[in-house]
């Protein structure tokens, strides 16, 4: 032993075997009869043996890390209960695999060389990313690093929809946005705006084409029934849209908001500007996540598995890291309504 910490020797002498065997057993290589694997597991667990990771890394090549990178600054992650939700659901699954998390973010721009220069340096073993916007570089550097990405949300660069081996987990965006709106239809609203998200990510983009498709209106051309402002995802973001459209259409009768945050955003215009809920207007959001049912009145929304997703994401990058021979799809999970009193 070397000072007080058991080594690989140890554990050898305890359980009568080899170095190499224990070396096998504790790196979860193949090759050893299991009478021989479980006297190591005990020799492990009564000398206290903890395997150390940077010789652990020479031998399997593997990190036993994964990066997190999320395409917002900080104060937006930790601002937003759909961030804490996922990693929630990816940490639980990373946990029960051994795995540790690195979590990384995007404040600017100059963040990208440094995240790059961490993903290429061979402190993990893949990457989870989500929250991308337009002309993303993350997936670039992910790809000269040459480490295998799963995507929270469906990638939007040119190509992407034709890519083969393209891993991502989402839900039916423009399902739940359908879902929505024929609610708002089927309670008799006929003047119905939309709050987008920031239209860069295909999330947001999904959502709009959902709204126009229930209320008939094709393409991206303006007309008919469409009544659209762009917020951020955020509170602010969704007061800023509420007011825009009421100011042009003092007749709406119900707003769909792309996020649950920036309908609560919407339900302080509307209060602002005295209208009732939903006795004047009717509000529907998105993600089912905690503030909708902390707001006045409970809100209305679409509700998608936030936590289990993030445990998707997480399974299928440990999947492709373990080496299967099976092809592995990209995950679209199905939205569902939740009504309450707002809508």
């Amino acid at each position: 032993m070397s000072g007080n910490r058991p080594t690989l020797e140890a554990v050898a002498a305890r359980a009568g075997v080899s170095r190499a065997t224990v070396s096998r057993v504790v790196n979860g290589g193949a090759g050893v009869r299991e009478p021989l694997r479980e006297r190591v597991h005990r020799a492990v667990a009564e000398l206290g043996y903890v395997p150390n990771q940077a010789a652990r890394t020479l031998v399997t090549r593997r990190t036993g890390a994964v990066a997190v990178v999320i395409a917002e600054p900080e104060s937006r992650v930790f601002a937003d209960p759909f961030f804490a939700r996922q990693l929630r659901g990816i940490s639980g699954a990373l946990a029960a695999a051994d795995t540790q998390l690195v979590l990384l973010y995007v404040a600017d721009r100059a963040d990208y060389p440094r995240i790059g220069r961490f993903l290429a340096g061979g402190h993990v073993d893949g990457a989870l990313m989500f929250s991308l916007h337009r002309d993303d570089p993350l997936p670039g550097l992910a790809a000269a690093a040459g480490l295998p990405v799963v995507y929270g949300g469906r990638p939007g660069w040119p190509g992407a929809a034709g890519e083969r081996g393209l891993l991502y987990v989402d839900t039916d965006n423009r399902a739940g946005a359908e879902l929505a709106v024929r609610h708002l239809l089927g309670r008799g609203r006929r003047r119905i705006g939309h709050i987008a998200g920031p239209l860069d990510q295909t999330s947001a983009v999904d959502r709009l084409a959902g709204y126009r498709a229930a209320l008939g209106v094709g393409g991206d051309a303006p007309g008919g029934r469409e009544l659209v402002a762009e917020g951020d995802f955020t509170p602010a973001g969704g007061e800023r849209a509420m007011a825009e459209l009421l100011a042009r259409a003092p007749d709406l009768d119900a707003v769909f908001a792309g996020s649950d945050l920036m309908a609560t955003g919407a339900l302080r215009t509307l209060r602002a500007h005295g209208r009732r809920v939903p006795a004047d207007v009717a509000v529907v959001g998105y993600d089912d996540l905690d503030p909708a049912t902390w707001t006045e009145p409970p809100l209305t929304t679409v509700h998608q598995d936030v936590e289990g997703m993030g445990g998707v994401m997480a399974r299928l990058l440990l999947r492709s890291l373990g080496g299967g021979q099976e092809e592995q799809e990209p995950v679209v999970t199905t939205p569902r309504l939740v009504v309450r009193e707002s809508g």
